[in-house]
Parts: structure tokens; C-alpha cells; sequence
């Protein structure tokens, strides 16, 4: 039987074991919860978050990190309440404005050859100085189509778990069982090779990071679907939510090594763990610390696997 069990199936069935012991524990405490409305009032804000997460993992595959990330969720969430609700089309248009500034943000980065924290770092705060000059105080309207979207109800499961599993099982084909997808993890593995095999790195590099644009725009979009308001700040803590939810689900700083359902999963875990937190009457104050302590705790669990796969 311990054969059949072994460290490396182990690690990559850690991210659901996690959540599915946080759930369990959820329900121990607040038997209640064990209900579509409890799953749906737990896991609803989880989708902005897995979409944040997909869109730093996009990053983490070709061996970068996003500091902006949270930023520039809370522009996408003040153009939604805002330009997108009055003047669709401009809306539209500077959605898509945004996503083509974080593909020149992979070619600034890959030309010049720029540490990406820097980059990124430094275009937070000019995603958050936009954010305010579009909505300077909080507020605004979400356009009914997608304030519709994200309330949908449906049968048996709360759409935020149906909707989470789609977007997983999606991104997982595209970057595990596509050719492109596999080129893209090399890039972040070993770019000279990749390089020497006649691809370019810099298209690659664009390619993500025009992808890491396109779910932050469907992250900030999640989140004001479900808020129906939004201010420059509301999705700060998401950039270190979402390289949480990037590690916690499998992945790596080295580039290539990702896991996009692990990914969702870790989203989704982190979310749990907030409310189960508030369950324990945690104060907020101190739940982004507990919130720490679980992750910390989780890669323990992931370095003692790795330990005793090198050991056999």
C-alpha cells in the first residue's frame, strides 16, 4: 500500500488535502456551513481571487513576479463601476488598453532585461495613482449584465464552485496539454534552450504577461460582480494572496513548474481560511497573519515530501 502512495502523488494531492481538511474543519466548527448557502457565502469572493492567482501564475511561469497585480485589479474594478457602466465601448477599450500595457510590460522587462519585482513594484503605484484619478472616492455602479453573471444561481452547486472548476480545467488544458503551453513552461525553465530552439522569448514573454493582463481584467470584473461597488484600493491584498495561492497550490519560483488547478485550489484555500478564522473569532487584524501560519505550515508539509522523494 505505501507503494501505491507515493511522495510525489503526495505533493501533487497536497493542495486539495488542504482544502478539504479546511473544509471539514469549517464544518466541524459551524455544521451549518455544511449547506449551498454556507459553500456559496464561503467561496463566492474565491473566484476574484482564483483569477488573480491564474494571472500571477501566468507571471511565475516564465520565471517572474507580479508586485502589481492587487493594483491593478483595483484599476480594472474602477473602470468597471465606472467607464464600462456609462460608455461601454470606452470601457471596453480601456480593459483592453490595460492588458496591451502588461504585454509592453514582458517586453520592457525581457528587453532590457529589468528584475521584474522592480517593474512591477513600480507599476503599482502607478495602477493605484489611475485607479483614484478614475473613481477618487469609493462608489459607483456595476452594469447589470455582469452584476446578473456573478449572482447566478445555479442547481445542486454554488456557481462560484462550478464557475471555479470550469476556469481550472480550462487554463490546465492550455498550459499543460497545448504545444504553446509547453513551450511557455520551458521559456520560464530554461529560456536559452528554448531560444536555441528557434522560439522567442520575447513573444513568449509577451504572451504571458498579456495573459497575466487578461485575468486581472476578469479578476477585477469577478470582484465588483459581487461588490456592485468599487474604490483604488479594494484588491490590494491580492497580489500576496495570489503568490500564496500560486504556492500553495504546487507551484514554484522557478519558472515552468505550475499548477493551474493546484492554482485554484490554493485560492479557494485561502479563502476558506478566512472564514474559517472568523469562525474562530479571530480578529481581522489578525487574520492575515493566521492566514501566513497556514501557508507556512502547508510548505512544511511540502518540504518534508520533497525530503523523502530525494531520499528514495
Amino acid at each position: 500500500m505505501n507503494r501505491l502512495i507515493t511522495p510525489r502523488m503526495l505533493r501533487s494531492a497536497l493542495p486539495a488535502l488542504s482544502f478539504t481538511f479546511l473544509l471539514a474543519a469549517i464544518f466541524y466548527i459551524q455544521p451549518r456551513a455544511m449547506s449551498y448557502f454556507g459553500l456559496n457565502l464561503m467561496l463566492n469572493l474565491g473566484v476574484p481571487i482564483a483569477l488573480a492567482t491564474l494571472a500571477q501564475m501566468m507571471v511565475i511561469t516564465v520565471n517572474d513576479l507580479d508586485l502589481g497585480i492587487g493594483a491593478f485589479v483595483g484599476v480594472v474594478a474602477c473602470i468597471g463601476v465606472t467607464w464600462l457602466k456609462e460608455t461601454p465601448l470606452l470601457g471596453v477599450a480601456a480593459l483592453l488598453g490595460c492588458i496591451a500595457i502588461y504585454a509592453a510590460l514582458g517586453a520592457l522587462i525581457h528587453l532590457r532585461n529589468l528584475p521584474s519585482i522592480v517593474v512591477t513594484l513600480g507599476m503599482s503605484f502607478v495602477w493605484l495613482g489611475f485607479a483614484v484619478l478614475i473613481l477618487p472616492t469609493p462608489g459607483g455602479s456595476v452594469p447589470d449584465w455582469l452584476r446578473a453573471f456573478m449572482t447566478l444561481k445555479t442547481p445542486y452547486l454554488p456557481f462560484a464552485v462550478i464557475l471555479s472548476i470550469l476556469i481550472a480545467l480550462l487554463v490546465h488544458w492550455g498550459l499543460m496539454r497545448t504545444a504553446y503551453g509547453t513551450i511557455a513552461r520551458g521559456a520560464g525553465g530554461n529560456p536559452r534552450s528554448m531560444e536555441q530552439a528557434g522560439w522567442s522569448g520575447l513573444r513568449i514573454k509577451m504572451t504571458m504577461y498579456a495573459m497575466a493582463g487578461f485575468f486581472g481584467v476578469l479578476a477585477g470584473l469577478a470582484l465588483i460582480g459581487l461588490t456592485t461597488s468599487a474604490d483604488a484600493n479594494i484588491a490590494l491584498r491580492y497580489t500576496l494572496l495570489s503568490i500564496a495561492g500560486v504556492i500553495l497550490g504546487g507551484g514554484e519560483f522557478v519558472g515552468g513548474r505550475i499548477s493551474p488547478i493546484g492554482a485554484v485550489i490554493g485560492a479557494l484555500t485561502l479563502t476558506l481560511a478566512g472564514s474559517f478564522l472568523t469562525f474562530l473569532r479571530i480578529s481581522p487584524d489578525w487574520q492575515i497573519g493566521a492566514q501566513g501560519a497556514i501557508l507556512i505550515l502547508v510548505l512544511a508539509l511540502r518540504a518534508l515530501i520533497n525530503q523523502a522523494e530525494r531520499k528514495k
